[in-house]
């Protein structure tokens, strides 16, 4: 039996303005290194590419460490080719200072109204060389989280889109449980009720393992 190859990214990336200063998002990681961790207990030969997490790496996955949208788009592109499925949980940010100092700027030298510029959309960009590839997403929303969710899968070209409220309370970033909805190109909508994420992640795992590479 041929053995599954998967990519999960995890965690937020830091854009920053100086060397301590820098736009982010509260995300943790725990999601996609539980999903990395479950991917490798399934059997699968899992990477991982984490943002700046305090989690550690997981035993018997090959993570790589990277701290901008850049570096995850970068580290992405070198592992995407050899990867069957990429689970992309990451909380990328979407814009990052055009211009960034190389030393700590003084409080009267802070730029009010910094320039700034998107950074790569990674998923999308991957999904131009999709070709046989399971991609499945991730939406984290506060609002419209079905309506915006499946509105990202199409434009990007997804096989399924994990929506979740980051607004509910206990949920979403940093915390320790979270309730997800899965939704497949095909339309189904499969809700998964609030659990710890750790459970969560295995469960999307088996769910993905049964939808995509079951005998």
């Amino acid at each position: 039996m041929k053995t599954i190859k998967c990519l999960v990214t995890a965690g937020p990336t830091r854009e920053y303005f100086d060397p301590v200063r820098f736009i982010s998002n509260p995300s943790s990681g725990k999601t996609g290194v539980y999903i990395a961790e479950a991917a490798r207990d399934a059997g699968w030969q899992t990477a991982l590419v984490l943002g700046p997490s305090p989690l550690p790496d997981p035993e018997g996955v090959e993570t790589l460490r990277v701290v901008s949208a850049q570096d995850m788009f970068e580290a992405c592109k070198k592992k995407f080719p050899e990867c069957d499925i990429l689970i992309m949980s990451a909380a990328v940010s979407d814009v990052r200072p055009k211009r960034a100092l190389a030393h700590k700027a003084k409080k009267d030298e802070i730029d009010l109204n910094p320039e700034l510029e998107r950074t790569p959309d990674i998923l999308f960009e991957l999904s131009k060389r999709k070709g046989g590839k399971i991609l499945v997403g991730f939406a984290a929303e506060t609002r419209d989280i079905l309506g915006y969710a499946r509105e990202k899968m199409l434009r990007k070209n997804l096989d399924a889109i994990v929506a979740n409220d980051v607004g509910a309370e206990g949920c979403g970033f940093a915390s320790d449980d979270n309730g997800i909805t899965v939704i497949t190109r095909g339309g189904e909508v499969f809700d998964f009720k609030k659990a710890p994420k750790r459970e969560l992640a295995k469960k999307l795992v088996d769910f993905l393992s049964e939808r995509f590479f079951r005998p």
